[in-house]
């Protein structure tokens, strides 16, 4: 674990780390306080809180011995803040989420706690423990720690999996029956399920059953249909069960408690949607301090941004450094993230989120505060505290490029790990690697033999690149090639996927487009990988494609490999959760002649799509309405024929005419015409 790091400390000094190790120690506390354990993964959850009791006592230890550290624990310190935090959602989607759910995907969420605890056990690998003052007994136990997070298996408890059978055939046999003959379900069968997963009364149950309702709102744009579609029969058992075991009079007490909790909610103006039932928060419209929704975002001195509640109470409770760089504040003026914001509330209206007026910290206290913030200002010695930190971020930079350049396999790892890491925390770090000279040798590294070496040299790639101009100097370096090199064939499936996130990046540039959609390989590897990879994978891979087929020239080239069935039978997977960007790669190919002939032939996408103009997100809606609309133009009476067959299609247009966002509620009314037309020679107008 400590291999290399005695010449990091000569080589780069020691950084300050007050702030990281505050923010540890908080986040470290609010995980070991969640002590009522869930229903379902309950051996999971007890075991990562006992681990991050044992990294909280390290990270207090260090605190309290206030001796500075080398890069390389920073590094480690940073990754597992970073860890830490996906735990602490993990586990509230845990206990917040819907029990019922979470029990049909039991073997998923298991595998998200083991590669937690792997990516632990690789922060781990690059503490330098020897370096570290320390008492014996910690060191013992963090050792102890990093060899069971190496060793770590996959564990999936087997009494879930059998209950997770259970329901599975219950939920079968539900399928199968009639409405007129449910009363076949074993009742006591689903009864035993449904108590073992903590729905004892039925309060529990109505519960169970907004939880429920919120994630297949929350599946709508993500799962597809069938995943919607299982959620719903889950609603539809969970209430058939409830009417089944408890009696009216039960029933009716209960929806009256229900009655006055929302009213004392109402009366104590509590938010309209809890924060346990939001749908996932991207990580970048998360404020650093608070880890909640960024309603306000503002811009403080040194870059950061944070949400202007969370950092005006840490300004005002005294403090004169950013809390994620820990830098002396130059001056305390709060500048508006205007981009950002308009970000959050495209999100939050897509989400069906309600926007709050954030700027409710009351004009007394910000008047209070001008004369403070003026005389901090003058307290600040901003170029030297400025200074320091780059020049620390340069020299890390620099010693960790000498380790590419002449180090063995080995130390080629670490230092490209390092540099992984490193790349990840903000803008002037991006600037100042690729200063070092690191993008040349990170580019020869991604043919390394060595799986990990590849891997984190397409990954610290990928976090450079989205410094714009590093994208110019990827390029330059030839560096296309090699990542479509390891997007063929990398030595792990990660590897692959980072390297379609590249390609993704870089694309944005209009002349990286061209380049790249030039480049034979490139498309039929996305295509590849689109087809083989992991959700994240896919998502990548589409995501690329959408990048690359915005230049007209790659349209066809897209289409040619074979992505339109691909994409169409991704709509119908379930598993694959990316309905909407590969809605949104099929409209976009539909403006080419060969994209649409090709959607043309497709048999299954109009139903498809008129059923997920009822049941997709917002995004998918204005997608959906955007291929129906081009299929039926221009030679489409064939399409438009189907579309008046089916008798769900003018409801569904209807409803979205009236409803939808702007961009789809003009595409519905233009259809809608166009249907009018075809059909009004023999009946009659149906819009």
């Amino acid at each position: 674990m400590d291999v290399a790091a005695a010449p990091f400390m000569a080589a780069s000094g020691f950084l300050p780390t007050g702030t990281l190790l505050e923010s540890l120690i908080h986040i470290c506390n609010e995980v070991s306080s969640m002590e009522k354990l869930p229903f379902v993964q309950a051996r999971n959850v007890s075991t990562m809180i006992r681990r991050i009791k044992l990294l909280y006592s390290l990270f207090e230890e260090i605190q309290e011995t206030n001796c500075p550290l080398p890069p390389s624990s920073i590094l480690c310190l940073t990754e597992l803040f970073s860890v830490i935090r996906r735990v602490k959602f993990l586990i509230q989607g845990c206990k917040d989420g819907s029990s019922l759910w979470g029990l049909k995907q039991t073997d998923f969420v298991s595998n998200q706690f083991y590669v937690l605890v792997k990516e632990m056990g690789r922060a781990l690998d690059i503490l330098p423990l020897s370096l570290l003052n320390i008492t014996t007994d910690i060191r013992e136990q963090v050792e102890l720690l990093h060899k069971q997070a190496k060793r770590v298996e996959l564990f999936v408890d087997p009494k879930e999996l059998q209950r997770k059978e259970d329901l599975l055939q219950i939920m079968a046999c539900n399928n199968e029956k009639n409405s007129k003959s449910k009363g076949f379900i074993d009742i006591e069968k689903l009864k035993v399920v449904l108590t073992s997963i903590g729905l004892r009364n039925p309060l529990d149950y109505e519960e169970e059953i907004s939880k429920l309702e919120a994630e297949a709102q929350k599946q709508a744009g993500t799962g597809g249909l069938i995943v919607v579609s299982n959620i719903n029969n889950l609603i539809s058992l969970v209430s058939y069960s409830k009417l089944m075991i408890f009696t009216n009079e039960e029933n009716k007490k209960i929806k009256e408690d229900i009655k006055q909790r929302s009213a004392s909610n109402r009366y104590h103006d509590q938010p309209l949607i809890p924060q346990s039932i939001l749908p996932s928060i991207p990580d970048e419209f998360r404020c650093p301090i608070s880890l909640d929704l960024m309603r306000d975002p503002v811009i403080v001195a040194s870059g950061h941004t944070y949400d202007r509640n969370s950092i005006a109470q840490w300004v005002n409770s005294g403090h004169h450094t950013c809390p994620k760089s820990g830098q002396r504040l130059i001056h305390m003026a709060l500048i508006p993230n205007y981009a950002l914001k308009s970000l959050v509330h495209q999100w939050c209206q897509d989400n069906n989120i309600p926007l709050v007026d954030c700027a409710s910290s009351p004009s007394s206290d910000l008047d209070r505060n001008n004369s403070k913030r003026k005389l901090c200002e003058n307290a600040i010695d901003h170029i030297s505290a400025t200074k320091a930190a780059v020049d620390a971020v340069k020299m890390t930079a620099e010693f960790l490029v000498g380790k590419l350049a002449m180090g063995s396999p080995e130390i080629q790892r670490q230092a490209a790990y390092e540099l992984r890491l490193l790349a990840k925390t903000g803008m002037d770090n991006r600037r100042i690697i690729a200063e070092a000279g690191a993008i040349p040798f990170l580019v020869t590294l991604l043919n390394a033999q060595d799986p990990r070496i590849q891997e984190n040299a397409v990954t610290a790639l990928l976090n450079l690149s989205i410094f714009d101009n590093n994208k110019i100097l990827i390029m330059a370096a030839g560096a296309i090639d090699n990542i479509i090199d390891v997007l063929e064939s990398g030595k792990t499936m990660e590897a692959r996927e980072n390297a379609a996130a590249a390609i993704f990046s870089l694309s944005i540039i209009d002349d990286c487009k061209v380049t790249i959609g030039a480049r034979p390989r490139a498309i039929p590897a996305l295509i590849r990988l689109l087809r083989e990879g992991t959700t994240a994978g896919k998502k990548d891979a589409a995501t690329a494609l959408f990048n690359l087929a915005v230049f007209s020239a790659n349209k066809a080239s897209v289409v040619a490999v074979g992505a339109v069935p691909l994409l169409i039978e991704l709509l119908m997977d379930d598993k694959a959760g990316i309905t909407d960007d590969a809605l949104a790669v099929l409209a976009l190919l539909l403006g080419c002649r060969e994209g649409l002939e090709e959607i043309r032939k497709s048999r299954v996408l109009v139903p498809l799509l008129i059923d997920l103009l009822r049941f997709g997100s917002a995004k998918g809606k204005e997608n959906s309405i955007t291929l129906l609309l081009g299929l039926c133009k221009d030679g489409g009476e064939d399409v438009a024929r189907r579309l008046l067959i089916n008798p769900r299609s003018i409801p569904s247009l209807q409803s979205l005419a009236a409803d939808g966002s702007l961009k789809a509620r003009r595409k519905a009314d233009a259809l809608l015409r166009l249907l009018n037309r075809c059909c009004s020679q023999s009946h009659n107008p149906v819009g």
